[in-house]
């Protein structure tokens, strides 16, 4: 198991890349977006897939994406808001490194996703509630593969990472006297 590699998981505008991206410049990991991964080797958007494969098609491919970048070590992992909707996904997420979910209620994610036109599940009359399906059939995935589970609210991404690098220290401490 890679314990170095750290896999942020959450629903779409939960700070996944945002996080990621700070997190990795001070604990100086490389960092992968999942979702930039699959566009880069498709060549194509993800509702472009959405509207060719379908989610099932773009499903397969995170899950292949994902498989092949949890291979890597030392690494921070921004997954797709559904990738642990997949039992093998969920699998090597928990077995290859610590996951950190980023939490955020529906109002908050809604404020944050609500102009995005790169979401294909978001594109429906009604947004929020669509939001809402997706939070109460995805939060027990979330919690089941999560080592941490951090609020994202309305508190400042500097300080929040300020927190998850504060605890990651700790927990590596911890871990090193077992």
């Amino acid at each position: 198991m890679n314990t170095n590699n750290i896999y942020l998981v959450g629903l779409m505008g939960s700070g996944k890349t945002t996080v990621g991206k700070l997190l990795s410049k001070h604990l100086r990991k490389q960092f992968y977006d999942a979702d930039h991964e699959i566009v880069k080797r498709t060549g194509v958007t993800i509702p472009m897939i959405f509207e060719v494969e379908g989610e099932a098609g773009f499903r397969k491919r995170e899950e292949q994406v994902i498989a092949d970048l949890t291979q890597l070590n030392d690494i921070i992992l921004a997954t797709g808001g559904g990738a642990v909707l997949s039992s093998n996904t969920r699998i090597l997420l928990k077995q290859r490194g610590t996951v950190i979910y980023l939490r955020g209620t529906v109002d908050e994610l809604f404020q944050r996703t609500r102009h995005d036109r790169n979401r294909p599940l978001l594109q429906t009359e009604d947004p929020k509630v669509r939001l809402r399906e997706l939070h109460a059939q995805r939060d027990p995935l979330y919690r089941e593969v999560a080592d941490i589970i951090i609020d994202t609210g309305r508190q400042n991404v500097n300080i929040l990472v300020q927190q998850l690098v504060q605890y990651l220290n700790a927990k590596s401490v911890s871990s090193s006297k077992d």
